[in-house]
């Protein structure tokens, strides 16, 4: 009888593992390439996507590229706004520490007031303060010299507040009116849309939804242009409220001190 010798043996279970590996991966190769075949197609359709923001304005008309100027517009408006005014708040917030460093510890108002910047509020209140206290005389004479000071001292500081306020309006405009801008701007985009499909005579789901889709950018951009605004706007004023509370604290003070020295 015939018996295998153990190299030949060893020799054809080699080569069944090989046969059996190479069958599984055909198989494999096989399964996986529809899923390639899909993922190639979803790339080529991201890359040669005939809807998006530069189809919105290579095809849009003039109104539609004018309602994107002006979100553009307000957007770059509403950042200016918050930049500049957290600078000033900034600058406020410094002024304050000198003043406290140093003001307080001058022998005189007079001498005080020339320890502090010349750009500084606190300076300009100080100013006003000694201004209104130096002209009761005439007919501001019939006035209360403490109500007379207290006015002064209050013109001051509602000057001072009212620049603090401002560009705020910009914000709260920006935040109201953005959302509506770019509703305008997908109503607009939607209607001609509809126009040229109905013109063209086919309402299929690829002739919907792809200039639908693109006139809601529009409003995506209205809303991106609107919160920052809105978030902005509270957080200055909110700012705003923390830096008065130090100018009229200085106010007061101020004036108390003033009424003092008078009555020296």
């Amino acid at each position: 009888m015939f018996k295998p010798s153990k190299n030949l043996i060893l020799g054809a279970g080699l080569l069944a593992s090989l046969f059996f590996a190479g069958a599984v991966m055909a198989q494999a190769t096989d399964a996986s390439a529809p899923v390639l075949a899909a993922a190639g197609a979803v790339a080529a359709a991201a890359e040669d996507n005939p809807y998006g923001l530069g189809a919105l304005w290579a095809q849009g008309d003039f109104v539609a590229k004018g309602t994107l100027l002006i979100l553009v517009i307000m957007s770059m408006g509403s950042w200016y706004v918050i930049f500049t005014k957290l600078a000033e708040q900034s600058k406020l917030k410094k002024q304050a520490a000198a003043a406290k460093q140093t003001f307080w510890s001058a022998s005189t108002v007079a001498q005080g007031k020339d320890t502090l910047a010349p750009d500084s509020a606190f300076r300009f209140i100080a100013e006003k303060g000694l201004e209104g206290a130096s002209k009761h005389t005439g007919l501001l004479a019939s006035v209360d010299f403490n109500e007379w000071v207290s006015m002064s001292i209050q013109r001051a500081m509602s000057n001072v507040q009212s620049r603090m306020q401002d560009g705020l309006a910009v914000l709260a405009t920006v935040g109201s009116t953005a959302p509506f801008v770019g509703l305008f701007g997908t109503v607009w985009g939607i209607y001609h849309a509809l126009v040229k499909i109905g013109m063209s005579g086919q309402a299929s789901i690829d002739k919907v939804a792809g200039p639908v889709g693109e006139a809601l950018i529009m409003t995506a951009i209205g809303l991106a242009v609107a919160v920052p605004a809105v978030l902005g706007y509270n957080w200055l004023v909110r700012r705003n409220k923390a830096v008065m509370e130090e100018v009229n604290a200085f106010g007061a003070d101020l004036h108390a001190v003033l009424l003092g020295s008078a009555k020296k």
